[in-house]
């Protein structure tokens, strides 16, 4: 019963999907930019050379999925996690208590992030040795603030460090002007939200997620009538306590969260009910057909070859679902597996089809053909690394990523608040500048970043120092 609870509480295939995502995300911020390397090496919309973002592009590139492949991540870590509460007979008002506590954690970080970079605390317009190592400092404090110590003034000690936290950046005179909520890290933000709305939906309806499905409707009426003035939908729209912390458009990435639950429900229910997966002999065959449906997709959409990618959808889809029946994965014990891919197709074809609706699919401004897109590809990457490790296969990558994914906020500051404090006190940074007159030499950039980065987090990971909200 103990195994089958840490089991429950971490699952390697999800870790390992929410590692090569934030991993991508930082490579995808540290690559060189101009005109060095294709357009589908950064966001559709921001297309080289000058990467000014131009809304009227249709299209995304593998940038555009590291977001809603986290945020999928992080639906379907909610249900794993809050089971165990439950289990231990935890009452619904104190898991409620806990996803506030998550959002008030997350919604600093975002706050935090963005003013402890070295160039803000340098306090000029230059970079100093000074803005490196109070950026250093900065990193330490987040440890304080974000492991989890034990003892019974553990929350005391955290609140205390929080408050002067904001107080130090409220006093301090950052480079460009004073502390100011409105230049919060955007992600961090919805991430908060994010864990706030999608954790007490999945809390009151883990027993029926028909519900929890029905609430997108609505966010999608207050969505598409939001600007009809003089309406309720209008007021819902424009309501906010606090515009740099919450919006209501901020709930449309709900569309990619609570599909993220459903997959947690299965995964959690396959995991309860001590299942073992049938017919691995396919595994390979179904992970390289489920690798071309994602590939083909975002080639496809990115080159605005329609047709051809809705033909060759359906063609691998079917082929899919005709292994999944011979090897036995729509059966009572792999039944997680059918329901991955039916849902993913599902959801890839709805998108498809939604994609002539707003001009195109777009990440900014985000798309309903978007959501549905990317929450049927997450599906079937979150099938894909199932099936990858049902077969053992790339163990020593696979738990490479695993661990990387077990300590996003760890992964995503790192590079910020760590790496480039420290290439630029130790000069280093002067060898990575000049790594961008080709596009060999602006991906290594990008590689080198990323692979410290990953090292860094999967040392702190591995030392047992995590932090949690």
């Amino acid at each position: 019963m103990n195994n089958q609870q840490s089991i429950t509480t971490r699952s390697q295939s999800l870790d390992a999907l929410r590692g090569i995502s934030i991993l991508l995300m930082v490579l995808s911020g540290s690559i060189a930019f101009g005109g060095v390397l294709p357009g589908w090496m950064y966001h559709a919309q921001e297309p080289p050379p000058h990467h000014i973002f131009r809304p009227e592009l249709p299209g995304i590139t593998w940038v555009d999925l590291v977001f809603p492949f986290f945020l999928f991540s992080m639906g379907a870590a909610i249900p794993l996690a809050y089971s165990k509460r439950m289990q231990k007979g935890e009452p619904k008002w104190s898991m409620v208590g806990h996803s506030c506590g998550r959002f008030l954690l997350l919604a600093f970080f975002g706050l935090f992030l963005p003013y402890a970079n070295s160039r803000l605390l340098s306090a000029g317009t230059e970079t100093t040795v000074y803005g490196c190592l109070l950026s250093l400092c900065a990193y330490a404090f987040l440890f304080l603030v974000y492991c989890r110590w034990g003892g019974k003034w553990q929350l005391v000690i955290k609140a205390v460090l929080i408050g002067l936290g904001l107080i130090f950046f409220w006093l301090y005179p950052f480079s460009g002007g004073g502390f100011n909520t409105s230049n919060s890290n955007i992600i961090i933000i919805l991430l908060a939200d994010m864990a706030l709305f999608g954790g007490i939906l999945w809390v009151f309806t883990s027993a029926n997620p028909l519900i929890r499905i029905g609430v997108l409707p609505f966010i999608m009426a207050v969505l598409l009538a939001g600007n009809t003035s003089g309406t309720i939908n209008s007021y819902i729209f424009n309501f906010t306590p606090a515009p740099w912390l919450y919006q209501f458009f901020y709930l449309k990435y709900l569309f990619i969260i609570i599909p993220g639950t459903i997959a947690g429900d299965w995964m959690l229910k396959h995991i309860t009910e001590g299942k073992t997966s049938s017919g691995g002999h396919s595994a390979y065959p179904t992970a390289f057909l489920l690798a071309g449906i994602i590939i083909s997709n975002v080639a496809f959409l990115y080159l605005r070859w329609l047709f051809l990618n809705l033909s060759i959808t359906l063609l691998l889809g079917g082929i899919l679902i005709f292994l999944f029946r011979k090897a036995g994965y729509f059966s009572r014990t792999s039944l997680i597996f059918g329901n991955f891919l039916n849902a993913g197709l599902y959801l890839l074809l709805l998108g498809l089809f939604f994609e002539a609706y707003e001009n195109g699919i777009k990440k900014d401004h985000s798309t309903y053909s978007y959501y549905f897109v990317c929450s049927g590809l997450a599906f079937l990457a979150l099938l894909l690394f199932n099936m990858l490790e049902m077969k053992k296969a790339f163990p020593e990558v696979f738990k490479w990523l695993s661990d990387t994914g077990k300590n996003p906020m760890i992964a995503y500051s790192t590079g910020s608040l760590f790496l480039i404090p420290l290439l630029k006190l130790t000069r280093l940074d002067v060898f990575i500048d000049q790594l961008n007159s080709n596009a060999a030499e602006g991906l290594l950039r990008g590689i080198i970043f990323t692979s410290v980065v990953s090292a860094v987090t999967v040392f702190f990971t591995r030392k047992k120092l995590f932090w949690r909200t």
